[in-house]
């Protein structure tokens, strides 16, 4: 089941929102003060083309202090607007029966859309593992 929705995800919405992060992930590493932020819209790239039977959580280790700081710059400048992208996205897609599961998968990532620093993107398997918390959304997919 997870590659079926993959599949579609990747068709419907993942590769045009990869590309997306992948073009702001360019633009902000062109600047050297902005490396973190390309990096962190890089990581959420990998993850918007094939998210279902993987999860987001907190990074094991991360210093609060600079995440947080990361995440108000990011919130400011990219973040609400990411947001916004997604939930867009999610209601067009939860139009039809079939893309329910897509849209929903489209809300989900809205955390990791408007504060990306401090987190961690990992299998489903791994995030039991840690005996983190797993959104069912993505995870049973």
């Amino acid at each position: 089941m997870r590659l079926i929705l993959n599949l579609l995800w990747f068709v419907l919405s993942g590769v045009w929102l990869a590309i997306g992060y992948a073009i702001a992930g360019v633009i902000a590493c062109v600047f050297i003060i902005t490396i973190p932020f390309g990096l962190a819209s890089f990581r959420i790239a990998g993850y918007v083309i094939w998210p279902f039977g993987r999860t987001v959580v907190d990074k094991v280790g991360a210093y609060q202090s600079a995440a947080g700081v990361g995440n108000l710059i990011w919130l400011i400048f990219a973040g609400w607007w990411l947001a916004l992208l997604h939930l867009l996205a999610g209601a067009l897609l939860c139009i039809t029966i079939v893309g329910i599961p897509l849209g929903v998968a489209n809300f989900k990532m809205v955390g990791i859309a408007l504060l990306p620093f401090g987190k961690e993107v990992v299998s489903v398997e791994e995030a039991k593992r840690r005996g983190a918390v797993i959104d069912a959304a993505l995870a049973e997919g």
